[in-house]
């Protein structure tokens, strides 16, 4: 199932699905953005995602201490989900970028 929300599309696993439309999801959700003030818990851009630390199966989807347990879940923006999801698969990386020409450099870190 793919779901559009006003920051992208996500795509919900079939045994997630129930789950995803709960009021208990949806008040635990929303309670935890509000707790967290919208903001990234990685790079402290606006929150928009709510993230499972520990994974949720089939097996435990339906174990409130995993699924609605807030210290296993963590706000994040879209693009730090997408790192944590993607991240092992991604062909971008952080110490590069493209200059004004397009030319590949190196990224300078303060020190």
């Amino acid at each position: 199932m793919l779901v559009l929300f006003d920051f992208g599309v996500i795509y919900i696993k079939p045994y997630a699905e129930r789950f995803y439309k709960s009021t208990a999801w949806n008040k635990c959700r929303d309670g935890f953005l509000i707790s967290k003030y919208y903001i990234c818990e990685i790079c402290g851009d606006t929150a928009t995602i709510v993230h499972h630390i520990i994974y949720l199966t089939p097996e435990n989807i339906n174990d409130p201490d995993i699924s609605l347990n807030w210290e296993n879940l963590e706000a994040l923006c879209q693009d730090c989900h997408n790192k944590e999801h993607m991240g092992k698969y991604s062909a971008t990386r952080d110490d590069v970028m493209f200059d004004s020409e397009g030319n590949l450099i190196q990224v300078l870190k303060d020190m």
